[in-house]
């Protein structure tokens, strides 16, 4: 007699990843965050170390009280 486990299944969520870009403070490269996390160290193709976050291009507004 053979048995079914197709209930004991074990189901994978995924994980979910937030892809933050950045800028080359320099000359302006935009560079994702997994893309930087590939590389030994953080530096830009133009040799700069310094970014920045972009920012989504929609403003918040929020009412005074």
């Amino acid at each position: 007699m053979v048995e079914n486990f197709d209930d004991d299944e074990i189901e994978e969520t995924p994980v979910e990843t937030f892809d933050v870009n950045y800028s080359c403070l320099r000359c302006g490269t935009i560079v994702s965050n997994t893309e930087l996390s590939r590389l030994p160290e953080i530096k830009c193709i133009c040799g700069f170390r310094v970014f920045t976050k972009v920012r989504p291009p929609v403003v918040k507004t929020v009412k005074a009280i």
